[in-house]
């Protein structure tokens, strides 16, 4: 698990982050729930667990499942600590921008983006990135008040 601080950002804030590369294949799902498990606690951010956990198991088995990343290419995540919260990402090499559906009652899949668009409240997109492939994020932050 790498953790570095990462130079101020604007208005002189420092950053933490946390980053994991990861093989494409479905045990990556539980590890990676389990990353950001110990670094939510790390950064004494359990009331955000659930949450978090249920965004990157859906952002990561999309990655796995839709991505088809070329031979060799890794699924990577990486955990911004925000004042409020957790920006969550999930790297791939996958040309295909994940979108929102509605699936029908009889489907067994299609709801993961539905679910992550309700738990971040719409705080969540598609990024480019360097190299090939895409950053899919999303938001976990506390209620406010």
């Amino acid at each position: 698990m790498v953790i570095p601080v990462t130079p101020a950002g604007p208005g002189g804030e420092s950053r933490l982050v946390a980053e994991k590369l990861w093989p494409p294949a479905p045990r990556t799902v539980g590890r990676a729930r389990r990353f950001l498990v110990r670094q939510l606690a790390a950064w004494e951010l359990t009331q955000l667990t659930d949450s978090a956990e249920l965004i990157v198991s859906e952002l990561v088995t999309n990655a796995i499942t839709h991505a088809h990343p070329p031979y060799g290419h890794l699924i990577a995540t990486r955990l911004e600590r925000l004042e409020s919260g957790v920006r969550i990402e999930v790297h791939d090499a996958g040309a295909t921008r994940p979108e929102r559906r509605r699936a029908a009652e009889d489907e067994e899949s299609g709801r993961g983006l539905g679910l992550v668009d309700a738990l971040t409240g719409g705080q969540w997109g598609v990024s480019c990135r360097s190299g090939p492939g895409k950053a899919v994020w999303a938001l976990c932050t506390e209620p406010v008040p």
